[in-house]
């Protein structure tokens, strides 16, 4: 898919896969000031043992090449069968998972995701949630989750959104992560009539906005995470939730792309 210079597509090669690890980095360490472990030092890569398994999605600026010199984006999406290779999803770290493990349908996990710098625009996002979509009608997906990350690891910085999210996104008992009993933090941070969730709503990271609009739910519990630097809340889609913008109005171009 593209949009002008910027294109969306799966990597295809170990180059592709390596400099979207590079953009990690530069996003997750150099940018967002997360702690690094010795060998991510010395190959200033963000790496780990889920990129093994998973499908790297991109988004590359055809202006700097068609290949890993034009990655500007990327999201990792891991499914199902992708976790059973090594035993877990990569969330499992931070929430009790077993509601989701449960679920009757296909599960995908959505983790990773950056955007260089320079290229943080609309354009850019489209097209990753493009990219979702059609890997989501590809795969026959019927589960979407995963982390989504508030900067800071002080949740009071970000009360009145914690607040805002338990008591107006949470997901249904049976579709609810919950954060591991030794890494739980109390989303119900202020009085309920206190909140003036229009702001709290405005005061989100895009990214979780993004999901908002695709109807997401939200875990029980936010997990801290300390290695970057962050605030974490579990997020659950289902699939024939998702909104028309950004699903069922590319439903036929997709399936004419994939024909």
């Amino acid at each position: 898919m593209r949009a002008g210079h910027l294109g969306v597509r799966i990597a295809s090669t170990e180059a592709e896969i390596d400099a979207a690890q590079s953009l990690r980095w530069r996003v997750f360490y150099e940018e967002m000031r997360a702690e690094p472990s010795e060998a991510a030092r010395m190959s200033r890569r963000d790496v780990d043992a889920f990129d093994a398994v998973a499908d790297h999605l991109l988004v590359i600026d055809h202006a700097k090449g068609p290949g890993p010199e034009g990655v500007v984006g990327t999201y990792r999406l891991m499914t199902q069968d992708a976790a059973e290779q090594i035993g877990r999803f990569y969330s499992d770290e931070e929430y009790d998972l077993s509601r989701l493990i449960g679920f009757q349908g296909k599960l995908l996990e959505l983790g990773r995701s950056c955007v260089d710098a320079g290229y943080r625009s609309r354009a850019a996002m489209q097209l990753l949630w493009r990219g979702i979509a059609a890997y989501v009608f590809r795969h026959q997906i019927d589960l979407m989750f995963g982390c989504a990350s508030l900067p800071s690891t002080d949740p009071d910085q970000w009360a009145a959104e914690l607040t805002y999210l338990y008591n107006n996104h949470l997901a249904p008992p049976a579709l609810r992560p919950r954060a591991l009993a030794d890494r739980y933090v109390e989303m119900r941070r202020i009085d309920p009539d206190e909140l003036d969730s229009r702001r709290a709503m405005a005061g989100l990271p895009p990214l979780i906005k993004g999901y908002l609009r695709l109807g997401c739910f939200i875990g029980d519990g936010a997990v801290i995470d300390h290695q970057f630097n962050t605030t974490d809340v579990a997020i659950v889609v289902k699939t024939d939730l998702v909104t028309d913008k950004y699903y069922r109005h590319y439903e036929r171009q997709l399936r004419d792309a994939l024909d």
